[in-house]
């Protein structure tokens, strides 16, 4: 269950490129709960920052895939998660990237896995 927002305030932000972890913070409410072990459910009621460009280093083997950046939720805020390079658990497996979803006046996480 996700609590009513609150009334609307004055807000700003910035755009900044950066090489290490990033955070946005704000006024939100955030829902949380293990109903699967081993998973969380997070809903905020502040909708994430846009995805941040990021450069993709070198492949270090055929067999390596990119699994791109996103921003998930940590102490209370957004923070940027780099992309990196990682080997899949079998062949054939495939990345299903983590997303956020927007679900009435909130936003869910979809946490990324190998499918």
């Amino acid at each position: 269950m996700v609590s009513a927002p609150p009334p609307a305030i004055q807000t700003s932000s910035t755009t900044t490129t950066t090489t290490g972890p990033a955070a946005v913070t704000g006024p939100t409410y955030v829902t949380t709960s293990n109903q699967v072990p081993g998973t969380n459910t997070i809903i905020v009621t502040q909708a994430p920052p846009a995805l941040q460009q990021e450069v993709v280093l070198a492949q270090p083997s055929p067999q390596h895939v990119w699994l791109p950046g996103y921003w998930t939720w940590r102490n209370d805020r957004y923070e940027w998660m780099a992309g990196h390079w990682e080997l899949p658990p079998s062949s054939g497996s495939v990345w299903v990237t983590p997303h956020w979803e927007q679900e009435g006046n909130a936003y869910r996480f979809y946490e990324g896995h190998w499918n």
